[in-house]
């Protein structure tokens, strides 16, 4: 009987701390847009590396959870002009993933087609790691 409640105390231990760390990622993750819509790359870059670092999380992990006002960091980033944080974030994400259809269904690539932005310098380091 005793064994039966301490393998439950752990299972609820466990459960609890993971909703927590859910929680605390978030808040870790609050002002990511402002960062990025700023274009403070040393901020951006400082910001991945704690939740690197605390939560073992990298930016492919929670990139796809982010909104920007409906759109991701690196839309974000090409609306906003934010040349450095945008090629970071184009640098840090693995290619599959730029490839990957987003929560819209559509490709990065065609997404910057459809809004006129072939010539910002972000949809260059796009179309170069592609």
């Amino acid at each position: 009987m005793l064994k039966i409640v301490k393998t439950s105390l752990v299972i609820a231990a466990t459960f609890g701390m993971s909703g927590m760390a859910h929680a605390d990622v978030s808040e870790a993750l609050a002002n990511i847009c402002t960062i990025v819509q700023a274009d403070d790359k040393g901020e951006l870059r400082k910001k991945m590396r704690s939740v690197e670092s605390d939560y073992r999380m990298k930016l492919k992990d929670y990139y796809s959870g982010i909104s920007c006002s409906g759109n991701s960091l690196i839309r974000a980033a090409l609306l906003s002009n934010a040349v450095e944080a945008g090629e970071l974030l184009v640098k840090k994400m693995p290619k599959s993933d730029l490839n990957a259809p987003e929560a819209d269904g559509k490709t990065l690539q065609a997404w910057v087609a459809e809004n006129g932005l072939q010539d910002n310098p972000i949809a260059a380091v796009i179309n170069d790691r592609l």
